[in-house]
């Protein structure tokens, strides 16, 4: 052992010998890798060394080498309480004060006092270890160990809380440069120094410089990542040092002071953020927003600004203000939306980072606003909600969520009576994206929106909205072929296609209804051939329209109230089927379609107008005996309708031109009763009267003829007309009285004429009077001349007189040929009055003489009478000259011839004065 003693103490001098000045140090450790194991044979090894340091100093007491020696073996007794863990560190206290006092001029003291305060320090007496530092720097200023004496004072001093101390301590480490590996400590705990005096503002500075050297850079977040583990710590608590001092101060608004360096920017929101965190974990949490909005709106571009007013929605939402979350969300939304300065100003990259909360925040404040507005129904909810949506929309036009987002808009427009922006909103979920679940809700959607806001238009105005919902209406139905609003949304466009008056246009709509598989509803399909029903039928294509208005009524039922307008349409297109072929010229097809109408649709009430504009027809054909039919049969089953009025004339036309004028005067007859108009009553009862005497109905004529007299007695000519015919009536059937009435009620009305007599009415005047005589004439042949001659005479003559006056009334009309007939007959009656006189029977008695002057009595008395014939007979040959030369001219002639043919009777000169007369 001894030899081994020996031998150790030898090498360990040796290696004084050859040893650094700072050899042994806790600094010349600190450049050495030491593998920390609790080996034995090292544990060992130390004993022996301090074992042979024991014997070397015990052997030699006056040795040169005796200081190197103690110190050695104090710091293998510290090595050993270390290694050990025992705390046992006065051994080598002891060995160092020994050391101290019996060289104190020997030239390793400032690393014996440094190993002295470490031993002080581990065996926990603070303050003797900070006594033997002081000592250390006062005698040592130029120590080698001075920056980490000064250190550890600062370390000793703040433990035991003289704050000032050691913040000197540390402010003396600090001014030995940063190459001291105690600097970043001095600054941290300078900065601790300060902060425990309350001298915080004084402390910030220390703190930022630690934070300078650590993270200041282009990523402080990244090479946060990537400090040592000692490193990150440090970090961490120089913010929550930091974060302190700034709490303490005015928070965010004093953090500028100490960041107006450009390094320092990189990693300002970590300050910040730090503070941020203290707040809220203090629960301030309004303060903690406060101040992560403070760096968020210093800097509005800056790629952490997002991040750090993400983390105040979620300190407001933990902490429930659902208020201030909201706001902070639209704030958010604002700030760093598509149009924001912060979009321009950052990276694809960067803004991706801000893109899922954008999105997140802008679906919740949309569906917040749109549960708020169904609630409220505030006008303001609904604006703000749709404010949202369309943030959402227009930030994220591509994503898959927007076509939901979108239908959300459109019915939060739809809720607040914004129909006219629904409508397009909804069109657009429906038609601007790809295919998905809301595309065909969002269609039929728009079209309610279409409806809904034309009830809020003026009816004038109306027409560019069903327009646009018609539209809307053909694209649902082309985009959504197995939806099963499809049919009812064509039906619906159809009718208003047609409403619109677009027939061109309504019609395919209504086809493609009747074209779908499976086939639409039984109502649906009605409404579709309606459509088209009625548009053949504006088109006038009435042959179709009545095809399809007969599928109409197929589809409705019988009970529905529905089917007398439809059975209405269906007459109606026979009934244009008619006009057309009456138009066309094809009367007989125009019939057909007309009487066609009521086997069709024998309910309808233009049936009646059909029937009798079908026997119209036939009357235009001159079908008589159709027509007659039908009228016929018009009469019978319309007795109360208002074309009756025009069935007589027609009728009457029917049967004259038929055959049966019995019936025609008959209806001639109806006519004249029926009608208003004095003038046609006139003609039509004229017009029977004259069918019933060419029919041989004397009786019914002479009704008709009395009739029209009373009825008509103006004008004049044809009343008196009518009393002529009564009159020849009444002659016909021998009714003498009737005729004698007749004929003086014709002379007494014509005679009374005034300036409405005619040559027609003096005419048939004339030969009334004259067929007055007859009856006259023939009372006065009836008188024979006989004994007594006297009486027989007077009563002759009496009715001579009679005839006469009878004759010159006659005369008196002027008419030539009844004036020649009347001057005949007068001059006749003369020579008969003659002849009678002298063919009168004789007395009896009367022979020889008294017989013969009896016979020259009458010839005196006839000659009287003779020669008054031959003056009337020449008034009428003088009437010659007049171009006067009728029967009655020439039987005056005759007559002169024989009673004076000396002047009368030669041949020759008659002809010629006849011949010179024409």
């Amino acid at each position: 052992m001894k030899r081994l003693s020996a031998g150790m103490t030898v090498c360990l001098l040796a290696a004084c010998a050859t040893a650094p000045d700072d050899a042994g140090t806790i600094k010349s450790l600190e450049r050495q890798q030491v593998a920390i194991e609790r080996d034995v044979a090292v544990s060992a090894s130390r004993a022996a060394a301090a074992e042979a340091y024991r014997h070397f100093l015990d052997a030699a007491p006056q040795d040169r080498y005796r200081p190197e020696a103690l110190r050695r073996l104090g710091d293998i007794e510290i090595e050993n309480a270390e290694a050990e863990d025992n705390g046992k560190f006065d051994p080598a206290i002891k060995t160092y004060e020994d050391l101290l006092r019996a060289h104190p001029q020997f030239a390793g003291n400032d690393h014996v006092l440094y190993q002295l305060a470490h031993a002080y320090d581990q065996g926990g007496n603070l303050k003797r270890a900070l006594a033997t530092l002081d000592r250390l720097v006062t005698q040592y200023p130029t120590s080698a160990h001075r920056a980490e004496a000064e250190f550890r004072r600062g370390e000793l001093l703040f433990t035991l809380r003289d704050y000032e101390a050691a913040e000197r301590a540390y402010r003396s480490v600090l001014q030995q440069g940063e190459s001291s590996p105690f600097y970043e400590r001095a600054l941290y705990m300078r900065g601790w120094s300060l902060f425990k005096q309350d001298r915080l503002e004084d402390g910030l500075p220390s703190f930022f410089a630690v934070l300078d050297r650590k993270l200041a850079g282009d990523d402080a977040s990244q090479q946060f990542e990537q400090l040592a583990r000692a490193d990150r710590e440090l970090v961490e608590d120089t913010f929550r040092v930091m974060s302190l001092s700034l709490a303490n101060l005015q928070g965010a608004e004093s953090i500028p002071r100490f960041t107006g360096t450009g390094d320092r920017r990189s990693y300002e929101y970590l300050v910040y953020q730090q503070l941020g965190d203290l707040y809220n974990k203090q629960e301030r949490v309004k303060d903690a927003a406060d101040t992560l909005n403070a760096f968020a709106r210093r800097f509005p571009t800056h790629p952490q600004a997002p991040l750090l007013q993400a983390r105040v929605i979620q300190m407001y939402q933990q902490a429930k203000f659902a208020t201030l979350a909201l706001e902070m969300k639209k704030e958010y939304v604002v700030r760093y939306g598509k149009t924001s300065e912060f979009h321009a100003a950052n990276s694809a990259d960067v803004y991706a980072q801000v893109l899922p909360l954008l999105k997140t925040h802008l679906d919740e404040l949309g569906r917040h606003y749109h549960a708020e507005a169904q609630r409220s129904k505030t006008t303001e909810d609904y604006r703000e909600a749709a404010r949202w949506y369309r943030a959402y929309i227009e930030s994220f036009p591509d994503d898959a969520q927007t076509p939901a987002i979108n239908f959300l808009l459109a019915e939060s427009l739809f809720e607040s009576k914004r129909f006219s922006e629904a409508a397009a909103e909804y069109e657009r979920v429906a038609n601007d994206y790809q295919r998905h679940d809301k595309s065909a809700d969002a269609g039929y959607a728009a079209l309610l929106a279409y409806a809904e806001q034309e009830k809020t238009i003026d009816l004038d105005q109306r027409q560019p909205i069903r327009l646009q919902a018609i539209d809307s209406a053909l694209r649902f139905s082309a985009a959504n072929p197995n939806d099963s609003r499809r049919p009812g949304v064509l039906t619906d466009a159809a009718e208003k296609l047609y409403a619109l008056k677009l027939p061109e246009r309504a019609v395919p709509v209504a086809q493609l209804v009747l074209a779908l598989k499976p086939p639409a509803a039984s109502e649906l399909r009605r409404t579709a051939w309606t459509v088209i029903a009625h548009a053949e039928f504006d088109k006038g294509e009435f042959d179709r329209a009545e095809g399809s208005y007969q599928q109409v009524l197929a589809l409705t039922p019988e009970q529905s109230p529905t089917r007398a307008g439809l059975n209405e349409r269906l007459a109606a297109s026979i009934y244009k089927q008619g006009e057309q072929a009456q138009a066309g010229g094809d009367l007989r097809a125009a019939a057909d379609h007309f009487l066609r109408l009521g086997r069709e649709v024998p309910t309808s009430p233009i049936r009646v107008n059909a029937e009798y504009d079908a026997a119209s027809a036939l009357i235009t054909l001159k079908d008589w005996a159709g027509a007659t039919k039908i009228l016929e049969a018009f009469r019978k089953n319309y007795p109360t309708h208002a074309l009756q009025a025009e069935v007589p004339g027609k009728l009457a036309v029917c049967y004259l031109e038929g055959g049966q004028p019995l019936k025609a005067a008959a209806e001639f007859e109806v006519l004249a009763s029926s009608k208003k108009d004095v003038g046609f009553s006139r003609d039509a009862l004229w017009r029977a009267a004259e069918l019933y005497e060419k029919a041989g109905n004397e009786h019914s004529a002479a009704t008709a003829y009395e009739r029209y007299v009373r009825q008509h007695p103006r004008p004049l000519e044809p009343a008196i007309e009518a009393r002529y015919r009564l009159m020849k009536i009444s002659e016909k059937q021998g009714d003498r009285a009737n005729r004698y009435a007749w004929s003086r009620e014709l002379i007494d009305a014509e005679q009374k004429g005034g300036s409405e007599r005619s040559e027609r009415t003096r005419n048939l005047g004339a030969l009334t009077a004259l067929a007055m005589t007859e009856p006259l004439e023939a009372a006065y042949r009836d008188v024979r001349l006989v004994e007594p001659l006297k009486k027989s005479l007077k009563i002759k003559k009496q009715r001579m007189q009679e005839l006469l006056k009878a004759y010159s009334i006659a005369a008196d009309y002027g008419a030539a040929d009844i004036v020649t007939t009347a001057t005949f007959r007068t001059a006749d009656l003369y020579h008969d009055f003659s002849k009678a006189l002298l063919s009168s029977q004789r007395p009896k008695g009367l022979k020889g003489d008294e017989l013969e002057q009896y016979n020259v009595l009458l010839e005196e008395q006839a000659f009287p009478f003779e020669e008054k014939a031959i003056e009337i007979h020449e008034l009428n040959a003088h009437r010659m000259p007049g171009g006067i030369y009728d029967q009655w001219v020439k039987k005056s002639l005759s007559a002169l011839g024989q009673l004076r043919p000396v002047r009368y009777a030669k041949t020759e000169k008659s002809e010629k004065v006849i011949d010179e007369l024409q």
